[in-house]
């Protein structure tokens, strides 16, 4: 029977079922004792984590991690904590960092929401990524959307004042969704005039030029914590 500690009313996932190939298992398994942060249900300190101070980013959600490895390997100055719950993507993003020798990039196989209730100092990060996640498009299905007030509430409660938040999607109702909850919270202030550029940092995907050249949006939306 789960704790009733660690229930809680939003989760940043729903549990799908992925293949595990052998050379991503062998990867998590000799890249996590390395490269993971083990969860815990108490205060992380980050700066030892990674062995230094530096500007720390949190990803939510980071997929396959193509993408995160390559803003880690693009940014060295800082720190990147990526948070996912699916074993391949958890697997191949420990492939990448061996392969790319990432020394700033680390791994919570856990997930978000408990990570930021449990395991992330308030006014502990400089930014965080939330990068294409699951759009639940059928509108039934909208409540099960991550981005909703209460996480932002959680979130912006972990950044430190000037600290950004950034969400990508390529669906024009989430991002109306999105811009909308942002411009909710008090505590936060839009960084563009509506809707941001795609920042250098953020890599341009396959499937993102693929959806480009056919027409298809792309929205990011960066608000910051209010000083």
């Amino acid at each position: 029977m789960e704790n009733p500690a660690f229930q809680r009313t939003i989760r940043s996932f729903v549990l799908r079922q992925g293949h595990l190939s052998a050379g991503q298992k062998r990867a998590m398994d000799e890249g996590m004792p390395k490269w993971g942060i083990e969860f815990r249900p108490e205060p992380v300190d980050l700066n030892a984590a990674f062995g230094r101070e530096a500007p720390k980013i949190l990803e939510i959600g980071f997929g396959m991690g193509g993408a995160t490895a390559e803003i880690a390997a693009a940014n060295p100055d800082k720190d990147y904590l990526g948070v996912e719950v699916h074993s391949p993507g958890v697997g191949n993003l420990c492939k990448l960092i061996e392969e790319q020798q990432l020394s700033n990039l680390r791994i919570i196989r856990h997930d978000a929401v408990e990570v930021l209730d449990l395991m992330l100092a308030d006014a502990s990060l400089d930014g965080a990524h939330i990068f294409f996640p699951d759009p639940w498009h059928k509108k039934r299905h909208h409540k099960r959307r991550l981005i909703q007030l209460p996480l932002v509430e959680k979130l912006v409660k972990k950044l430190k004042p000037g600290g950004y938040l950034h969400a990508a999607t390529d669906w024009e109702d989430y991002a109306l969704q999105i811009m909308e909850v942002f411009s909710q919270h008090a505590g936060l202030e839009n960084t563009a005039d509506g809707y941001a550029p795609r920042p250098d940092y953020r890599p341009l995907t396959k499937f993102e030029a693929r959806g480009i050249r056919l027409g298809h949006g792309v929205w990011d939306i960066i608000f910051r914590r209010k000083a």
